[in-house]
């Protein structure tokens, strides 16, 4: 009998119910491949638009899935430093999402998409580091180049993006502005780090709110996942030179470009850049990513960031973690664990 392994698999795109445990013979690395025996997973809400057919990578049926696990290199393929084997690591979203796939109980991935991370994590943290801390550097330090005493205003801030990147902007010396759409994570953002908390659904001039909380300069950097029309307002409350960064699109609507704002907000002085931005703008560019890396690392190490946790499923939940998830009420990290 060949050795079997669970992994999880889509036949047809849909909802979460499409999701499998499929039992397939275990794998071999290639070519500049590892299999790691994964112990915790960590979940994405773009792995939500691949299962359904709506991300920028059409699957390959029957589609393996998932871009963050954690565990123990348990074999190499050609090419590959044997050394690896027996080490503990994570996987950074450096590889194509139709062509690997880690959710199961291994995952083959590139050797060039391991990194270590800090012994004192477990593997529920371990899994919750690289998409969402590199995405997080990249657009606050990365390119936005955040100064000490800087504002920064960060949308839907309880995903696990949000709140690395309160994080982040702590442990440069900024000032983090989160925003939410429901008064019942107030409390939730301000333990997590933000300074201050705007909760949108109550508040009738988001921009003036940060022009008060900014004595009037205006947000050096906006990190807004969610675009559509509340970009026109974001684009109002912004400093001389800011830099808004456009992550996702969580709004229904359409995003109009802020044309008018910039006008305005050039008239005054205060002129802003904006851009669409990926974290693959990080991770595709090997040199740009060691940098990531080290400096994510180096942050874990010294404790200014570490990752929260809202949740965790075992496997055998897989499609009941994908619901959860769907509905987006957890702050911080959702983990499945192997």
């Amino acid at each position: 009998m060949p050795n079997l392994v669970k992994i999880v698999r889509f036949h047809e795109t849909g909802d979460a119910q499409v999701l499998r445990i499929d039992e397939l013979p275990l794998p071999e690395p290639g070519p500049g491949e590892v299999r790691l025996r994964v112990k915790a997973i960590g979940l994405n809400r773009a792995e939500i638009m691949f299962r359904e057919g709506q991300y920028f990578l059409a699957p390959d049926l029957p589609s393996k899935i998932g871009y963050e696990a954690s565990g123990m290199v348990e074999a190499v393929g050609p090419g590959v430093d044997a050394g690896l084997v027996g080490q503990v690591r994570s996987t950074v979203p450096a590889f194509p999402l139709n062509k690997y796939g880690v959710y199961g109980e291994v995952a083959i991935v590139p050797a060039s998409a391991l990194a270590a991370y800090p012994q004192r994590l477990s593997f529920e943290e371990g899994t919750s580091i690289w998409m969402q801390y590199i995405t997080a550097y990249g657009a606050i330090v990365h390119n936005g180049r955040i100064a000490r005493g800087d504002h920064v205003v960060l949308t839907a801030a309880t995903s696990s993006v949000g709140i690395a990147a309160i994080q982040i902007v702590k442990a440069e010396g900024g000032i983090a502005i989160a925003t939410t759409r429901t008064s019942d994570k107030r409390d939730e953002l301000l333990a997590a780090g933000a300074d201050h908390v705007i909760v949108t659904n109550e508040e009738s001039d988001v921009a003036g709110r940060i022009m008060a909380i900014t004595n009037g300069v205006g947000a050096k950097i906006i990190f807004d996942a969610v675009a559509g029309a509340g970009l026109l307002e974001l684009a109002k409350a912004t400093a001389r030179d800011a830099l808004i960064m456009v992550y996702g699109t969580l709004a229904p609507e359409p995003t109009p470009f802020p044309v008018f704002e910039a006008w305005a907000q050039g008239a005054q002085g205060k002129p802003f850049r904006m851009m669409g931005y990926t974290m693959f703008a990080i991770t595709g560019d090997p040199e740009t990513l060691r940098q990531a890396e080290r400096y994510v690392y180096e942050k874990l190490d010294s404790g200014q960031l570490k990752p929260r946790i809202d949740r965790t499923f075992p496997l055998a939940d897989i499609v009941q973690a994908h619901r959860y998830m769907e509905q987006g009420q957890q702050i911080g990290k959702i983990v499945v664990t192997v």
